[in-house]
């Protein structure tokens, strides 16, 4: 580990889990007498704290840096980051990276922290339940934390949420966003839709429904009440179509659609941003195209490369 710089081995209030550690007495270690200051503060050189291998967090804005750096340089780090002794004089991060990212660009050579106890288990759950609670998180952040407690920690869901302070419903949530299309988990990691447009597309079960949602979602800038009613005229539609009445007779020489042809569907279907439709008429059928106005119908046509 270079000279005043973090050993990187990796790209509101704390969770139960964290504070209970963070707060009780019986984790606190004594470190040597130069360390030693302030009671349970110790003053501990940069150059011997290292990353915590297991921050989930993996950017850190350069400008907010230097801001939090600049107030480092006249008033001092005042809250203190907590560590955990590794071995002689060594030491690693459970909290507070971004402080101390910023303390180096300050020109500090020693910062105040708490030493604690925690095995590997441990430095894990805290980092991902640290991590959840920061305000600028994203959906997808917040639901792969999620998900990684549940399967590293091997956190039941309720223990999940009794960590984080969210109730099942909530945690649940969030989870079924990882079984969103990529292509819509993608906009909600780069805030293009919001948490509640997610809901609304998880109404409707089918990827290529949910793909076709978003794109008017994106499309037309539909609010979240927009985006619901969709979502429910769409589940209508569908309870509708699979639902034909006891005497209805089956067409005559009706066509089966294969998968090779699917495939070619959901592809026109995503090139084109609207749900095409398919409507058998026996051994002859149509194809749908279906648009909301000239605009739409404009792009749809360039997307065809039809020429005036």
């Amino acid at each position: 580990m270079a000279k005043e710089e973090l050993n990187i081995k990796k790209k509101g209030g704390l969770g139960k889990g964290l504070s209970a550690l963070l707060n009780n007495a019986d984790t606190d270690i004594t470190v040597s007498d130069e360390y030693r200051a302030g009671g349970s503060v110790n003053f501990i050189k940069i150059s011997q704290i290292e990353a915590n291998p297991f921050q989930p967090r993996t950017e850190f804005e350069q400008k907010a840096l230097e801001e939090l750096s600049e107030s480092i340089k006249i008033h001092g780090l005042i809250q203190p980051v907590t560590v955990r002794k590794m071995g002689y004089d060594k030491f690693q991060l459970i909290s507070g990276e971004r402080r101390t990212r910023a303390s180096i660009l300050a020109g500090l050579v020693k910062i105040p922290a708490y030493v604690r106890i925690a095995n590997d288990q441990e430095m894990l759950e805290m980092a991902l339940i640290e991590n959840i609670q920061r305000e600028n998180l994203n959906p997808m952040e917040v639901s792969l934390s999620y998900k990684r407690l549940l399967d590293e920690c091997q956190l039941k869901q309720d223990e999940l949420g009794e960590r984080v302070g969210k109730d099942r419903s909530t945690v649940s949530n969030y989870l079924r966003l990882l079984k969103l299309p990529e292509e819509i988990q993608l906009a909600l990691q780069a805030n293009k839709i919001s948490m509640g447009h997610a809901k609304a597309i998880l109404a409707v079960d089918e990827a290529i429904e949910q793909i076709n949602l978003y794109s008017r979602i994106i499309n037309d800038n539909l609010s979240v009440r927009n985006a619901e009613e969709l979502a429910k005229l769409s589940k209508n539609d569908k309870a509708n179509g699979s639902a034909p009445s006891s005497g209805a007779k089956p067409k005559a020489n009706a066509f089966d659609i294969d998968d090779a042809l699917k495939l070619k569907l959901d592809y026109l279907n995503k090139k084109l941003k609207t749900k095409i439709s398919v409507k058998n008429k026996g051994s002859k059928g149509e194809l749908v195209i279906p648009f909301n106005q000239y605009v739409d119908l404009e792009r749809i046509l360039t997307a065809l490369n039809v020429d005036e």
